[in-house]
């Protein structure tokens, strides 16, 4: 494993030390583990902004999608624990 050294404020070294003596663990273990749940966060979000990116994309090239009052329908009705049916397709463009 290759070695990166990372220089921070006094502040935040404070912070850091004080977090991950709390933790149990060590400040690079701390660090380490946060740089971790970052890139897998980032990463997630890549992924579902290439999705959104990629469905719109087809929904312009093929002119059909559901319409947002419909969807905003069927994702509060999922929030409240129901079991709505799945929203239509509809052609929006000739």
């Amino acid at each position: 494993m290759s070695t990166t050294t990372l220089r921070l404020p006094p502040d935040l070294r404070e912070r850091v030390s004080k977090l991950a003596e709390e933790s149990g663990t060590t400040a690079h273990s701390f660090m380490l583990e946060a740089i971790i749940e970052r890139v897998a966060s980032e990463e997630l979000r890549h992924e579902f902004l290439k999705e959104g990116n990629d469905r719109l994309a087809n929904m312009l090239e093929n002119g059909r999608g559901v319409e947002w009052a419909d969807m905003r329908d069927y994702l509060s009705e999922k929030a409240a624990g129901r079991d709505p049916g799945i929203p239509k397709v509809k052609r929006w463009r000739e």
